[in-house]
């Protein structure tokens, strides 16, 4: 029955939605600002009037979405409102980037464009389009910053309606959310998007994790607000007497933020103290910020003693995003750890809205735009390298957003900031290419030390070079920012274009040889024979002599690709022949097993990196050659796979929820805690005896009065594994036991 649609109910959702927009940004709009985004307002309507969501409303209430977000909760202005409620009509509509210059002028129409370009990002079909895209989202974000804060709040909605997408694409797009928007929202300084953006991405990777963390939060909430009442009770009687305009405030971790706690220190959610942050702001006038802060600080020490090792000062020196605030962690009541932040109402507000905070205070303080102009800067040096490998962009690019920072000085003390774990080498690079071309080591703090010596905040770095010095491959195993690695693998591929040249001329004299059409076709069976990435690698190892096998014939290489097909092919009609005879002898569906898609008969195999067993959310993904493999949705590599491969992605599930039990799947869980006598003993003899639990491998070290170790087993689905880890659990509170991928 076809769904009667409202009219009139609608119309006044959106005229609602646009009023709410006008209100959030009143206060900065002068009449000819509330002209131009009416008019782009009824631009916009007209030209989306036809068009519908998936939930089912008018696709209008988006870019009003949007737009609501870009001035309540980012705070930018006329300009932005107007391209947010644009941004999709070039894309989607007729309207022209044309029709939008004549409208609105050059400069909405530039923002627009850019939205327009990098609207594609991870749609396309092709892995190096994907990353090609986000390159261009990146020129964008140097040339215009306003393209990418425009593009964060799409994303923000997109990700806050994603229920009515399907779960491919919820999968697809929380994936893409988590690996580069959440750290680009983090690097632009906005942190409440980013941290509503992981929590949502969590939300769809790890709905289970996501739900009970949110219960369990949900559970204790009323027992956190007494104890952030006691904590603060003494902090708000000298706070008061000191005369000082303040607001204290207690801030739950993220959701994100406590899963990832638990994982890494391996414990449960009762053992996760830091729940919670208390934030005290203040109201200060520019010059006495510092020291206002530094006061609230000691009233809040006098109460309780600080954690020394948990003091961040980054007042002094702000990060690269302009983040300032004063952070310690101090002994609260009852023993508890609790993380305190000082800041003012300025320094506040850039935390929240970021970038797009610093405009406002600019002409107050124009250091704030040093660290983001210098990261800019950064953006544009690596992005003038337009052969770069696109996806090496991408991970590198996305290695340097959460990186903590190291503040460094040139032997002239010059201060420059680098990723935490940067090297000498990394420092060289920095200062300029071609000093690290040519490194050969440095002094740190006038002491010698070689090129992969990790530096320390506040080393003084001199670098020593030589004319006789090249990069070397292995570099890239000593460096860690993005310049560095881009630099060093533009080197080597300058000189494996030199080298493919002359591979390039030795083939082709070889086919003449053999009298064999030099083709693409051909060059791509080559490729294949040797299981090498593409035709500039084939070249250059064939010029530096590293096929042993190009002794062999080409006729022959291209006979043996040709028959590998065609077994390849016969093994698939095979497959799926067997398992029609099974489906019809049957007459159901297979107990055990994966349906990949909507297909029962499409062959398939287990990921070695993550060994999924029944009752795991599982996803395909096709791979080259090696038909569909089977992973995780919480593998160590499935955001990188739908991330960068969205396009393989395809959609898989258990095949009955009842799964016979004379299959095994393999897995492995990690055990650790105190060393004591029979420790071992009662693990083993959980897992042979009380369960029946085949071991394939078991490695157990002890060290320091701790044990740690890995157990290989064979088990039938994850409801037998679950049971198995709570009863070693159960059986001394010295084990602690959880699921590791088998690498």
């Amino acid at each position: 029955m076809q769904q009667v649609i409202d009219t009139e109910k609608e119309n006044k959702e959106i005229v609602k939605a646009y009023r709410n927009v006008i209100k959030a940004c009143k206060r900065n709009l002068d009449n000819n600002d509330r002209k131009q985004i009416r008019k782009a307002f009824e631009m916009a309507v007209d030209a989306h009037k036809n068009m519908r969501r998936k939930s089912g409303e008018p696709y209008i209430l988006h870019p009003l979405a949007v737009a609501q977000i870009c001035a309540e909760e980012i705070g930018l202005g006329a300009t932005s409102i107007i391209c947010a409620l644009l941004h999709d009509v070039v894309e989607d509509t007729s309207i022209t980037l044309d029709v939008i210059e004549l409208n609105f002028g050059n400069k909405v129409s530039r923002i627009i464009d850019g939205l327009t370009k990098i609207s594609g990002v991870f749609e396309q079909q092709d892995k190096s389009i994907q990353a090609e895209n986000f390159k261009k989202l990146l020129l964008t974000l140097s040339d215009d910053v306003r393209v990418i804060l425009i593009k964060l709040a799409d994303r923000l909605h997109n990700m806050r309606t994603l229920d009515s997408m399907s779960a491919k694409s919820q999968l697809k797009i929380a994936s893409e959310t988590h690996y580069v928007y959440a750290p680009l929202a983090h690097r632009l300084g906005l942190y409440a998007i980013k941290t509503e953006l992981e929590d949502l991405a969590t939300k769809y990777l790890e709905p289970d994790k996501y739900n009970f963390v949110k219960n369990k939060l949900q559970e204790t909430k009323a027992q956190r607000n007494r104890y952030i009442k006691q904590f603060i009770e003494p902090l708000i009687d000298d706070l008061n007497k000191d005369g000082l305009k303040y607001e204290i405030k207690g801030r739950p971790k993220s959701i994100h933020s406590i899963l990832n706690k638990m994982k890494k220190q391996n414990i449960p959610f009762e053992e996760v103290y830091d729940l919670f942050a208390i934030r005290i702001i203040i109201n200060a006038a520019y010059e006495d910020e510092k020291s206002d802060c530094w006061h609230v600080y000691s009233v809040v020490t006098n109460h309780y003693r600080p954690n020394p090792d948990r003091l961040r000062d980054w007042i002094s020196t702000p990060k690269a995003n302009g983040y300032e605030s004063l952070h310690t962690t101090v002994m609260g009541p009852k023993g508890k750890w609790v993380e305190v932040q000082i800041r003012t109402l300025r320094m506040d507000e850039i935390a929240e809205k970021g970038y797009a905070a610093h405009w406002k205070y600019k002409d107050a303080n124009t250091k704030q735009d040093i660290g983001l102009e210098e990261w800019l800067a950064r953006v544009r040096e690596i992005l003038e390298n337009p052969e770069q490998n696109a996806l090496d962009f991408l991970d590198d690019f996305k290695m340097n957003f959460f990186a903590d920072e190291i503040f460094l000085f040139t032997p002239k003390g010059e201060l420059r900031k680098l990723p935490a774990n940067s090297t000498v080498l990394d420092f060289a690079f920095d200062v300029h290419t071609q000093l690290g071309e040519r490194c050969i080591g440095g002094k740190v703090n006038n002491k010698l030390v070689p090129l992969n010596h990790v530096l320390l905040n506040g080393d003084q770095v001199e670098i020593l070079t030589s004319t006789k010095q090249t990069p070397k491959e292995e570099w890239l195993n000593y460096v860690v920012t993005a310049k560095a690695k881009s630099k060093i693998r533009d080197w080597y591929k300058q000189v494996k274009l030199r080298a493919s040249a002359m591979g390039k001329e030795i083939l082709e004299r070889k086919f003449a040889h053999e009298k064999i059409p030099f083709t693409s076709e051909h060059l791509q069976e080559l490729i294949f024979y040797f299981k090498l990435p593409s035709v500039t690698e084939l070249y250059a190892q064939v010029a530096q002599e590293k096929l042993d096998k190009t002794r062999l014939h080409i006729a022959e290489i291209l006979e043996e690709v040709k028959q590998q097909r065609l077994d390849h092919q016969l093994e698939i009609k095979q497959l799926k022949e067997a398992k029609a005879l099974q489906k019809n002898t049957t007459g159901n569906l297979p107990k055990e097993g994966v349906i990949v898609g909507d297909d029962t008969d499409l062959p398939y195999s287990f990921s070695k990196c993550c060994n999924p067993i029944p009752g795991d959310d599982i996803f395909g993904f096709i791979t080259v050659g090696e038909g569909v493999k089977i992973h995780r949705t919480n593998c160590s590599n499935a955001i990188s796979l739908m991330s960068n491969y969205g396009y393989r992605v395809i959609k898989a599930r258990w095949a009955n929820e009842v799964f016979a039990k004379t299959q095994a799947f393999h897995t492995r869980i990690k055990v650790e805690g105190i060393d004591s006598v029979g420790i071992v003993s009662i693990i083993t003899d959980i897992i042979s005896k009380q369960l029946q639990i085949n071991m394939n491998a078991i490695q157990i070290a002890s060290k320091s009065g701790m044990f740690e170790g890995a157990i290989d087993l064979e088990v039938h689905d994850t409801n037998q594994l679950e049971e198995l880890m709570n009863k070693i659990k159960a059986s001394s509170p010295l084990i602690k036991v959880s699921r590791e991928d088998i690498i």
